[in-house]
């Protein structure tokens, strides 16, 4: 296809559809955060011991790996938009029940159900953008979706921030006779509201309705959405989407082993970048950085606004991914984000060999306590810039036509299972000592540089088509 078929530009309507898809972005952080600030709350309210309360956080986890395995397969079937519905309806009765729960058994329930919304919107968002942008965007569209994430995240703290303040603290009683602790959870029926709504409004995936064989729909997406102009550039598009994707055969997991016995290596290749993204352990620094925060000298209050914070940086340096991915391209920025953040990790594996004390005791002697939190802050820029949003264009856009929803569902579960098991086994870890854990994700850090450095191949300005 020549360059002037295709507007060089990127059209505000592309712009609208990817913004809409990646407010299920905004809801996987929003409620994968929502709950931080009513841990405490929630214990009190119901008796819960440590292990119950792990598990009530943690059960979200197990939910989005539920929800990624059948977010591909079902939106293979059902369409990428109707898929998305189902994730809203999800993201909505979690909320609501959550909010409403009478006991700790049915809250687990609720935020399971959350989760599975959390899993699927994971897979559709970066899919969905994927399909609809022009090559020339698609690496700034598809970040769109880690920048909703990490904004996401920012709106749940600060939310349940102001709603604690309003009542007077989580477990009291705000408005309705309700405590603070179950707004904190209706207040994500709002933005599930909107998802759904706005949902309905999208034009569906030109490569799903291709596959499909509702060709005149998918022309006039390719067109009026992807910015491809005149009617032989439209048939030619069409035909080259064809040609990748086997319109005789159901898409399912089959298609991941290209009829051998185990998955094609493309699929490996995403399902070791999911991994990485999470055993380098940037959940560890906001699930529990409130330890970290009060061995450098903070207070147990400041840690709140610390973490805030770092979730404002996180937004940033997004949106400098966001500028610099398709410039530059995806692979030069996860060797960068990789070097940075094993520095910062080993830096934090040797100042914590400087600590005294142990547990929740433990403290930094100066100059150690300022370098691992000028080091916990580099590893976040360090991400935030990189491995943050650049898995997820990749994951979005590295698979060919005939398997990109069933294999990013895959590598999205891959990933949840991951980020649980980092999220359980670091008390564990902590107790053993902090330099075994920060060493241990500088360890990954440092393997995923050459990782992606031996295997990650550059897909910069690459037509979704020439994917294979």
């Amino acid at each position: 296809m020549s360059e002037s078929t295709v507007l060089n530009t990127t059209s505000k309507r592309v712009v609208m559809v990817s913004a809409v898809a990646a407010l299920g972005g905004f809801l996987f952080g929003f409620d994968s955060a929502v709950i931080n600030g009513a841990v405490d709350a929630i214990r009190d309210e119901f008796g819960l011991s440590s292990v119950l309360l792990g598990f009530t956080v943690s059960c979200a986890l197990l939910g989005a790996m539920v929800g990624a395995w059948v977010a591909g397969p079902l939106a293979d079937r059902q369409g990428r938009i109707r898929a998305m519905l189902i994730a809203a309806a999800l993201f909505t009765v979690s909320a609501v029940g959550s909010g409403l729960c009478v006991g700790v058994v049915d809250l687990i329930i609720w935020r399971f159900i959350g989760g599975i919304g959390v899993g699927m919107a994971s897979v559709l968002a970066p899919a969905y953008i994927a399909e609809v942008s022009p090559a020339h965007s698609r690496g700034r569209l598809g970040s769109l979706q880690q920048l909703a994430i990490v904004t996401g995240i920012f709106a749940a703290l600060l939310s349940a921030a102001l709603i604690a303040a309003a009542a007077g603290g989580a477990g009291e009683v705000a408005w309705l006779g309700l405590e603070a602790w179950r707004w904190m959870f209706l207040t994500e029926l709002a933005p599930a509201l909107l998802y759904g709504m706005l949902a309905l409004r999208l034009p569906e995936s030109p490569r799903y309705l291709v596959a499909q064989n509702e060709f005149a729909k998918a022309g006039s997406v390719l067109s009026d959405v992807v910015g491809i102009r005149g009617k032989e550039a439209v048939e030619e598009k069409i035909a080259a989407i064809k040609a990748t994707i086997n319109v005789e055969t159901r898409q399912g997991l089959h298609t991941l082993t290209g009829g051998r016995a185990w998955l094609l290596p493309i699929v490996w290749i995403g399902i070791l970048l999911s991994v990485f993204q999470q055993f380098v352990g940037i959940n560890v620094i906001f699930y529990y950085s409130t330890s970290l925060w009060r061995s450098v000298g903070f207070t147990e209050a400041d840690s709140f606004t610390v973490t805030v914070i770092t979730s404002v940086t996180n937004i940033a340096v997004t949106i400098v991914a966001i500028a610099l991915v398709d410039k530059i391209g995806r692979k030069p920025l996860l060797l960068a984000g990789s070097a940075g953040m094993t520095l910062a990790l080993g830096l934090m594996a040797v100042s914590f060999s400087q600590a005294t004390g142990s547990g929740e005791d433990v403290t930094l002697p100066q100059p150690w306590g300022m370098v691992a939190l000028l080091a916990a802050n580099l590893f976040v820029v360090s991400f935030g810039a990189s491995w943050g949003p650049v898995v997820w264009v990749l994951l979005g856009e590295m698979f060919s036509n005939k398997m990109r929803a069933v294999a990013l569902s895959v590598a999205a579960a891959a990933q949840w299972l991951a980020n649980f098991v980092i999220t359980t086994t670091f008390p564990w870890l902590a107790d053993i000592g902090l330099v075994l854990a920060y060493g241990l994700y500088a360890t990954f850090a440092l393997l995923s540089l050459f990782f992606v450095w031996k295997f990650v191949e550059e897909t910069k300005g690459k037509e979704l088509e020439a994917m294979r």
